[in-house]
């Protein structure tokens, strides 16, 4: 088997070569709480830069009451360290399920592995706000990336913001370190935002600015890329500034074994899979049907509760010979559910997929 790129491992799908775009098979996404770093998905919109560490520089400008620009060194230096686990997703995470409904062109065809979850190592963003103190009028935080791209003859450096509230919870970390080791080129070293709760195209990567304004970012990714528009709009119809800009996760919860073509013999039946809600919230319950959402067994969740983390889960089911619809739906700590349908929530671009996750299999032999 052919060597991946970025050292990821041998098995790890890749969707796109350039920009590298690829994630980890389900099987092994699960088997741990902790991604190892060479099944970690990765999202990129440009090529991967080359970064120097000696004379990487970070600045913060805009609404503040001093600019400032630090060395890595210097950050490290002068801000406490803060270790913290975080689950990033893509926004398009489970864009093949509304595919399979209706095309979406040119939009990237991600199943279920556009999310991974590590343990990070860095500083807290409010830290750095503070230390330049806000200016009146500051609402919004902009990330810019040094990793550049083009987008209708127009090139451009990859820029996302977040509300002011959000970065002032202390939960956003500027990290240097992921799973215990310095930040490897394709995951955005030397420093890249982590933005727990928060789709993942704000966890800017390769960071270079950070600019404090009244508005959200000016950026394409932010006023464009990433919105969301009801089912009947379309990309010929579409007015770009009446879709809403994506910021928090939306619930949803996957099955990840056994796949389809696995086909396991009849009797106990081990299913494993992930659940993750956005914002502040957590996963309160995780159930899971063999009968196409008739019937119901509530999941054993498994790890941290808290939220911007994942729960993986997992039930066990007695299943006879012939076809089964596995479904799994999640509530959140807010009361939250899921849609049954990717028809209530499909749209253009493909993002956010939160309907109920369906996986058909057949039992063929016995025990």
């Amino acid at each position: 088997m052919a060597d991946k790129p970025f050292g990821k491992h041998p098995d790890f799908i890749v969707r796109e070569m350039s920009p590298f775009n690829g994630g980890p098979p389900l099987n092994l996404l699960v088997e741990n709480q902790l991604t190892p770093t060479e099944l970690f998905f990765s999202r990129n919109h440009g090529d991967i830069p080359e970064v120097d560490a000696a004379s990487y520089r970070l600045e913060v400008s805009g609404l503040v009451e001093q600019p400032l620009t630090f060395s890595l060194a210097e950050l490290t230096s002068r801000f406490p360290s803060v270790d913290a686990a975080a689950t990033l997703q893509c926004a398009g995470n489970r864009r093949q399920e509304l595919i399979d409904r209706k095309p979406i062109p040119n939009e990237l065809p991600w199943g279920a592995e556009a999310i991974s979850h590590a343990a990070w190592r860095g500083l807290r963003l409010s830290d750095v706000l503070a230390a330049a103190g806000l200016a009146q009028g500051a609402a919004h935080v902009e990330f810019i990336g040094l990793d550049e791209t083009e987008r209708h003859g127009e090139r451009f450096n990859f820029g996302g913001s977040i509300p002011l509230k959000d970065a002032l919870s202390g939960e956003v970390l500027l990290a240097y370190e992921m799973n215990a080791a310095p930040l490897e080129p394709v995951h955005g070293f030397p420093l890249r935002v982590v933005a727990p709760g928060i789709i993942g195209a704000r966890s800017v990567k390769w960071l270079k600015e950070i600019r404090v304004q009244p508005e959200p970012s000016h950026n394409y990714f932010q006023r464009v890329a990433y919105r969301l528009f009801p089912p009947d709009v379309d990309s010929q119809n579409v007015v770009w500034e009446q879709g809403m800009m994506l910021n928090e996760n939306s619930l949803t919860s996957v099955i990840c074994t056994p796949a389809e073509s696995e086909n396991p013999p009849a009797g106990a039946v081990t299913v494993r899979g992930y659940a993750l809600a956005g914002g502040e919230r957590s996963i309160a319950r995780v159930e899971l049907s063999a009968d196409g959402g008739r019937s119901w067994t509530q999941c054993e969740l498994l790890g941290e509760d808290a939220p911007g983390i994942w729960r993986l889960w997992q039930a066990q089911l007695d299943l006879a010979l012939g076809e089964h619809e596995l479904v799994v739906r999640a509530v959140d700590s807010a009361a939250n559910a899921q849609p049954p349908d990717v028809e209530q929530i499909w749209n253009f671009k493909g993002y956010m997929n939160s309907a109920w996750h369906r996986q058909k299999i057949e039992i063929k032999q016995s025990d």
